[in-house]
């Protein structure tokens, strides 16, 4: 399996299938089909507690309020400071969409 996330074909299926997703309701079916609860959870906690931390939250309110672990709050905080810019990306743009 490849180490870059660029260089393996699945992965690259499975996002250009989300970019193809056209409502909130194409989402949903799609996300309920393709994950278990569980799995969804999990990335939609991965997301609130980047936004959390991007908005200058504790780890100890993150946690209340998510129930996330430290070590997740710490990985998503890893990502925030050296990834790839994806979490800054969209969050800029929900913002951006929200004052439309």
């Amino acid at each position: 399996m490849p180490h870059n996330i660029r260089e393996d074909d699945n992965i690259k299926f499975l996002i250009e299938a989300i970019l193809e997703l056209r409502s909130l309701d194409e989402g949903y079916d799609f996300f309920e089909d393709l994950c278990t609860m569980t799995e969804l959870k999990s990335m939609s906690q991965r997301l609130v507690v980047a936004k959390m931390l991007r908005d200058k939250r504790v780890y100890s309110e993150i946690v209340k309020d998510t129930g996330a672990s430290t070590a997740t709050i710490s990985r998503v905080n890893r990502s925030l400071i050296y990834g790839c810019n994806g979490y800054e990306e969209i969050f800029n743009r929900l913002a951006k969409k929200s004052e439309e």
